[in-house]
């Protein structure tokens, strides 16, 4: 039914604003763009998908290099890409993204 993320710069201890997000969901040998979005003041993408979420494999991707340079820090990672599979597309999927110039995290939320 609803993906979402959240993306927290953890260096700053505050949501990352302005971080550009592409959700794409894997279409045969490719992928296919599905939504995204850029995040807000609280770090979210209000309206993240273009559509009902399906069920496959789905990839997340997003600009940190852009933010970083921002920012005016300079970061490791030029994106982060986060795959996952979701196979019940009913229920709520939510993928946060802890970041820092030299690392990140990611998990599936609530």
């Amino acid at each position: 039914m609803t993906l979402s993320t959240h993306v927290l710069d953890t260096a700053r201890g505050r949501p990352a604003a302005g971080v550009q997000v592409t959700v794409e969901l894997r279409d045969g040998d490719g992928w296919r763009g599905v939504g995204g979005g850029v995040t807000d003041d609280d770090g979210r993408v209000p309206g993240l998908l273009a559509g009902d979420l399906a069920a496959g494999t789905h990839r997340l991707t997003f600009a940190t290099g852009e933010w970083f340079q921002a920012q005016g820090v300079a970061g490791f990672y030029p994106e982060v890409s986060v795959v996952c599979q979701i196979e019940d597309p009913g229920a709520h999927h939510h993928v946060p993204l802890l970041l820092s110039p030299y690392g990140y995290s990611t998990y599936r939320g609530s």
